[in-house]
């Protein structure tokens, strides 16, 4: 018997170290504990904290234990429930736009080859820019007064429209009034939504175009000496074999859209003007915990908003994950 081999067996240590699979596994274990600590420091006490915290009411997070008196009435407020259409606007505008977009593009760089390399360069900028930075450029474009875009709709003879400022429905406003003004999302909810397609599509290029490079030509010549068309070798050839990087993107696309703050609020300046119509629910948490002061509130909406992304990753690996071809 070596000398580790009857470290291993004595006393509580080696029964930790037998449950883990043995040595090797308990040294693993053991370079893993420093960052298994600050994950637990910084993500599972705020966490638990969180939740502790939407047990109680009053301000501050000062006040008595409610139970789930903060879920009640996050619940049964008409304000949470406009924040979730909200979100939900902005989600189905966002991911499927810019991974549609996004794959177009990076397919146009990908035939280009060599020559396409300052193309990918330029469509990168936008996301490794910062967020608030773009947004306050684009804040200037959606100017009233000043903005490029009043600019152009003036000079083509149409009349300015309030943009950032618009709580109207876009679908009102296109039909002139045949549509309801609270159907659909508000212009300045599409404001904030081609504001994010842009600065979000610069990172879905560069991940849509490795997988492309990661695509056998061979394969591409094969379908074409077949007959098919460009259409058909894309339908047929590149997008199941571009699976698993288009589910990454649509997973880590949700995720992101169901946590967006930055855009909304340095655009719409938290929704103030707007009549709540760009007040998502990342917006919502950050009025009721920061403006308002109602703590154990705003804990309650950021749980039910986690347990809302959980459940969606979940539901896409099952619908989506069945569908990837890894081969």
């Amino acid at each position: 018997m070596s000398a580790h081999e009857g470290w291993e067996k004595r006393g509580w240590t080696g029964h930790v170290l037998r449950m883990l699979g043995g040595r090797d596994a308990g040294v693993a274990f053991l370079f893993l504990t420093p960052a298994l600590g600050i994950l637990g420091m910084f993500m599972i006490v705020p966490m638990l904290a969180a939740v502790n915290m939407s047990l109680r009411g009053g301000k501050q997070g000062m006040g008595p234990f409610v139970g789930l008196g903060n879920y009640v009435e996050a619940l049964g407020s008409g304000a949470f429930w406009n924040s979730v259409r909200v979100t939900v606007y902005y989600v189905i505008g966002t991911v499927p736009v810019t991974l549609g977009l996004s794959f177009a593009v990076a397919y146009v760089l990908y035939r280009l080859g060599r020559g396409g390399r300052v193309l990918r360069v330029l469509f990168f900028v936008p996301y490794v820019t910062s967020s608030v930075a773009a947004a306050m450029v684009w804040r200037g474009l959606f100017n009233v007064q000043t903005g490029v875009f009043n600019e152009v709709l003036t000079g083509v003879g149409l009349a300015p429209q309030q943009w950032l400022l618009e709580p109207r429905g876009v679908l009102y406003l296109l039909s002139g009034g045949w549509v309801g003004a609270d159907v659909g999302p508000s212009l300045a909810l599409c404001c904030v939504i081609l504001f994010d397609i842009w600065h979000m599509s610069g990172f879905m290029v560069v991940v849509f175009f490795a997988g492309l490079t990661a695509i056998p030509r061979e394969l591409e010549e094969a379908a074409r000496i077949d007959g098919a068309g460009g259409l058909g070798v894309v339908w047929h050839v590149v997008l199941p074999l571009l699976s698993p990087t288009v589910f990454f993107l649509t997973v880590v696309g949700v995720i992101r859209a169901f946590q967006a703050f930055n855009s909304f609020y340095t655009l719409t300046m938290g929704g103030r003007g707007t009549l709540g119509t760009t007040e998502n629910l990342v917006m919502h948490i950050y009025m009721n915990f920061y403006e308002y002061g109602y703590w154990g509130y705003g804990c309650a909406v950021a749980v039910l908003l986690s347990a809302a992304i959980v459940g969606l990753t979940v539901v896409q690996w099952r619908v989506l994950g069945s569908r990837v071809h890894y081969s």
